[in-house]
């Protein structure tokens, strides 16, 4: 996915920029870059991987090349950024947070126009670049940033970092977040609210499905109004989101403890104790333990020091392998006790069967998973929640595959929640990973719990919905 941050100030932002961008490292695995600006300097610019290491140990030494009161960083899971860009606009720097399926077919449109494209990257095109190019077609900010919305098949969130100020855009069906916080003195917009209390700025608005908003170090302007349908990504709530962000004014960790309090309760398993797997599955077990009425224990911790998010690496082994060294089970917990375990979702089902034979292995007499979400029948052709390069790397697929003899057939009646195929599937994979018993959380209970009117939540991947909100029609 990624996370991005920006901040304009009366005074040196630098400092601001660099943790506030920190903050979003939970968002993304690959790469991570910062820009500033100074009137006197220009523009400043650095870009690093993080495949091996982490955001601070990577930037930390190289604060002193950066100056000036306004500044962009970016955690990102695709393509190297910031691009910054020389145009009829003025000097521009810009991050994203997206996922264009279209990529090719608006580059050769481009090309065709004559333009270049000079940001590649593993001989790719940097989508980052792209959107750059877009906006640069436009007659104004606005216009172009709305080419992008237009054009873009997929999702596209932004901050546009100009001589004059930050403008931030959420993109067209607001997929993605973006909050704006407030201090004296200094304005910031951030994917992650939680990047805004340890340096002292309050949320004052959540940019909504469209918006275009530009900040100054004193003041906050909306140069486009939101649209009315929105698709925010309901996998925020379930995985991405940092416990103490709210997106839309909903808080992570109180939706996943209500999801796990609304299972718990209609539960009727009979166990000693519940966990929950970390991070994301903690909050849900500890909601169910109060729903269902048995204790909570951590029974698996996570070694946090050295392993970093496992979600992310394109290598099956090397997740397998990290998601396996990054999990430390407690015997004397687990010896000759019934677990529940919590999750948030099962994609591959890897890495679940690892963590069921695990707690077998130090002494569980029985197992049983309770996942936060539905059944990912669909893959995510919006933020790329995955990281799946095909359908048939979800274990939902794989199992339909082998029931059906096509892993697209029958899809509606596998995603319907207790209908036959729903059950038998459900049956299959807790046979395959060797779950004592396996449920999986209600798409209803899901949007309770979020707080939403369902058509203005993205819930493609368990149900194939999510084209539009019901209130409107197209492709995006």
């Amino acid at each position: 996915m990624g996370g991005f941050f920006g901040t304009i100030a009366k005074s040196d932002c630098v400092n601001d920029l660099f943790y506030g961008t920190d903050y979003n490292s939970h968002l993304g695995t690959r790469r991570a870059g910062m820009a500033t600006y100074d009137p006197t300097l220009g523009f400043s610019r650095s870009i690093h991987s993080l495949e091996r290491d982490y955001f601070r140990s990577k930037f930390e030494d190289e604060l002193e090349q950066f100056h000036g009161c306004q500044g962009i960083g970016i955690i990102s899971d695709t393509d190297p950024q910031p691009i910054i860009v020389n145009s009829h606009l003025g000097k521009f720097a810009v991050v994203t947070v997206a996922k264009i399926n279209n990529q090719r077919e608006i580059a050769d449109r481009l090309l065709a126009k004559r333009m270049h494209f000079s940001e590649m990257s593993a001989n790719k095109i940097n989508q980052t670049e792209l959107v750059a190019l877009l906006i640069n077609m436009g007659n104004s900010f606005v216009d172009g940033i709305n080419k992008v919305f237009e054009q873009v098949e997929g999702s596209c969130s932004m901050l546009v970092l100009t001589e004059d100020g930050i403008i931030a855009a959420r993109d067209r069906y607001g997929r993605t977040p973006i909050a704006i916080g407030r201090k004296e003195g200094a304005y910031a917009a951030s994917s992650e609210t939680s990047s805004f209390p340890n340096l002292d700025y309050m949320p004052v608005h959540d940019l909504g499905p469209g918006e275009i908003v530009k900040i100054k170090a004193d003041s906050m302007e909306v140069l486009q109004a939101p649209g009315d349908c929105e698709q925010i990504c309901s996998f925020l709530w379930v995985y991405y989101g940092f416990p103490s962000s709210d997106y839309n004014g909903i808080n992570v960790e109180d939706v996943r403890e209500r999801n796990g309090f609304i299972m718990g309760e209609e539960d009727d398993t009979e166990a000693d104790i519940v966990c929950g797997v970390p991070d994301s599955g903690v909050g849900m077990a500890l909601g169910y333990a109060e729903g269902h009425g048995i204790p909570y224990k951590r029974a698996v911790l996570k070694y946090t020091p050295t392993w970093p998010r496992s979600f992310t690496p394109g290598d099956q082994s090397r997740r397998r392998l990290v998601a396996k060294m990054k999990l430390i089970p407690n015997r004397a917990i687990l010896t000759n006790r019934r677990v529940v375990f919590c999750d948030d979702s099962i994609v591959r089902g890897t890495q679940l069967r690892d963590n069921v034979k695990m707690f077998f292995d130090y002494g569980a007499k029985e197992v049983h998973a309770r996942i936060s979400c539905p059944p990912l029948v669909f893959g995510c052709p919006f933020i790329n929640f995955t990281s799946s390069k095909t359908d048939l790397e979800l274990i939902t697929r794989r199992i339909i595959n082998g029931f059906e003899g096509a892993p697209d057939k029958n899809l509606e009646k596998y995603a319907t929640t207790d209908s036959p195929e729903y059950q038998r599937m459900v049956e299959e994979i807790a046979h395959q990973l060797g779950i004592t018993t396996l449920k999986f959380n209600k798409i209803e209970n899901l949007i309770r719990s979020i707080g939403m009117p369902k058509h203005r939540v993205c819930t493609h991947c368990f149900d194939g919905s999510g084209i539009g909100c019901g209130k409107c029609t197209g492709k995006k």
